[in-house]
């Protein structure tokens, strides 16, 4: 028996932490076949009938609430789908009626601020065990170092430190 609250949520959580198309499957994949409210084969229907249908690819989600659900799958998938847009349409009008406070360069400074604590405290905790190692403060200098001159991709920094990795660490 399918809880629609439970339901719904599964499809919201998939729409906010997706960036559309078909981004969102995975996610939804793993919790519909978890609970075992859809099979392979709802999957497979369903984005078959997203790929044959005019728009975006990301509305196969509402032929899969209808193929697990029935029309109230269809529409809650459908509800879930417009919440995320419609919450950046609602954030975009507030700031632009606020962006000119004197308060909000402030407020923005300050959150900017908080992201990068944040950031430092994700690579203490990844370099934790690593921390008092000399090779994991040069792998990590040498691509800060790298990554600072924004000429050299992201891709190859990453490339690189997995190949000094390799040889410093055998």
């Amino acid at each position: 028996m399918i809880n629609p609250l439970i339901y719904f949520l599964l499809f919201l959580k998939a729409a906010l932490f997706s960036t559309g198309g078909l981004s969102n499957l995975p996610m939804l994949r793993q919790d519909l076949l978890g609970y075992g409210w859809a099979n392979e084969g709802d999957f497979g229907r369903a984005l078959a009938i997203g790929q044959v249908s005019p728009g975006p690819n990301g509305l196969w989600v509402i032929s899969l609430g209808y193929l697990t659900y029935g029309v109230p799958g269809a529409v809650m998938a459908l509800v879930a789908l417009t919440i995320p847009p419609g919450l950046v349409l609602v954030i975009s009008a507030t700031y632009s009626r606020i962006e000119h406070q004197r308060w909000v360069p402030g407020f923005r400074d300050g959150i900017s601020l908080a992201v990068v604590a944040v950031l430092f405290s994700v690579v203490w905790s990844i370099l934790g065990p690593s921390a008092g190692d000399w090779r994991a403060w040069v792998i990590a200098a040498s691509a800060f170092a790298l990554g600072v001159t924004k000429r050299v991709n992201l891709l190859l920094i990453l490339a690189l430190a997995g190949v000094a990795g390799y040889f410093l660490y055998r």
